[in-house]
């Protein structure tokens, strides 16, 4: 494949990761096991299925660039499952379902689709062990930020809602071709077997909310949810507050009651 090597393609934000040290530490992150069914994301010129592919593991190798389609089939043939197509368009928990087994997902994702990507895994969260994937290192700064941080806000708590993210380590501009405008991430996120028991649409749409009107207090948000003042004053929690001061618990527990309120407020 080397020879046939394509010209990464701007509109599909392609890098293609030159560095072998680099991938093989991406490889050795996963701490790959005897019959893993692993999703690699974004297969591009084969950089890390050449690595993958020497594992006793099932490789569903995922690529929507019709270009390097024949190069990939030329190369691995019958030791991948290759599809044709873009992980969002992709039924997860069907996967899992047809090989009875939970997917492993590991990839070099086009950093203008990561937070596309990463809601598209976390709904189907039930079919997935984890995903260690490449970002932007300002974005796995935002994954993994605790409250009252400036990197605070949306994908950190609905990343920690259905996952426990660690960022593993950063990855220079230098070893990619062409070299990108920022420096990169490798962020593990390993799914929770069980979710917190409440409405995921409305704590969605509260977490969406309220950091919507990030310089507002939870008191305006919250007004768009169709509370009286009265049913916001039984809220126990402070409404002056920012949403960035929020832990995920609390994000929680505000829906729990917003839940309670909704259904009171509609019989």
């Amino acid at each position: 494949m080397k020879e046939n090597t394509v010209k990464p393609k701007k509109s599909l934000g392609q890098h293609f990761l030159r560095d072998t040290n680099v991938l093989r530490k991406i490889v050795q992150s996963l701490n790959l096991r005897d019959g893993d069914i692993v999703v690699e994301i974004g297969a591009g010129d084969g950089a890390l299925t050449r690595l993958l592919v020497e594992y006793p593991i099932l490789l569903l190798a995922v690529e929507v660039d019709h270009r390097v389609i024949p190069l990939l089939q030329k190369e691995f043939g019958p030791r991948i499952r290759l599809y044709h197509q873009d992980i969002r368009t992709i039924n997860i928990s069907e996967l899992c379902y047809t090989y009875r087994k939970q997917l492993r997902i590991v990839g070099n994702i086009p950093y203008y689709l990561t937070s596309s990507i990463l809601f598209h895994l976390f709904n189907h969260h039930s079919a997935i062990v984890d995903a260690t994937l490449m970002v932007q290192r300002e974005v796995a700064q935002r994954i993994v930020a605790q409250p009252n941080s400036k990197a605070y806000g949306i994908l950190s708590v609905v990343s920690q809602f259905y996952t426990d993210p660690t960022l593993l380590f950063t990855i220079s501009r230098n070893v990619f071709y062409p070299k990108p405008t920022v420096n990169s991430a490798l962020v593990r996120f390993l799914f929770r077997h069980t979710i917190a028991d409440v409405n995921e649409a409305l704590f969605l749409s509260i977490v969406k909310a309220t950091f919507g009107k990030r310089r507002k207090t939870l008191k305006n948000s919250l007004q768009y949810f169709g509370l009286s003042p009265a049913m916001l004053r039984t809220l126990p929690l402070n409404l002056n507050r920012r949403p960035e001061t929020l832990t995920l618990r609390e994000f929680l527990q505000l829906t729990q009651h917003v839940s309670q309120l909704s259904q009171h407020g509609h019989e």
